[in-house]
């Protein structure tokens, strides 16, 4: 873990504890998890309580405390895209990643989640990974869309 790279995203946002959710934002980012030495550095540094950066954390789905993989899928399960067959697509990357919804592959390479909409509702069945949706997605579309992660 890189404490320099921590301590300069504490000072770009001059130390103030006011910062807070934006130093934990871009530490995420960063990382793509939040550290428990990240963590708390931030509490020394912006004198915040471990108890209210834990409190934070667990609050917004922005944040985990746990290792992400280097890409993030998600999956969209909203009414739209069920109908469409987005149970389909799920189990496809399920198979081909061997995670289940909320879960990291071994190697960090795959997160996958599950969203009750993505906003895109013509598009369905919709994945999205690492911020790009991908839409009218059937099962060997989505396994081509995977290999291009590797």
């Amino acid at each position: 873990m890189d404490m320099d790279r921590v301590d300069q995203i504490i000072d770009k946002h001059r130390g103030e504890a006011s910062s807070l959710i934006q130093v934990l934002l871009e530490i995420q980012s960063e990382y793509h998890w939040l550290p428990k030495e990240a963590v708390q550095r931030v509490s020394e540094k912006l004198q915040v309580p471990l108890s209210r950066i834990q409190h934070i954390a667990t609050f917004y789905k922005a944040f985990s405390l746990v290792p992400k993989g280097r890409h993030e899928v998600h999956i969209c399960m909203g009414t739209a895209c069920h109908v469409r067959g987005a149970t389909r697509v799920l189990d496809t990357v399920q198979d081909l990643t061997g995670i289940k919804p909320g879960e990291t592959d071994m190697d960090l390479k795959f997160s996958l989640e599950t969203v009750n909409c993505l906003g895109c509702c013509a598009l369905g069945p919709v994945i999205e990974v690492d911020g790009k949706t991908h839409g009218k997605m059937s099962p060997a579309e989505t396994a081509g869309v995977l290999k291009n992660y590797e």
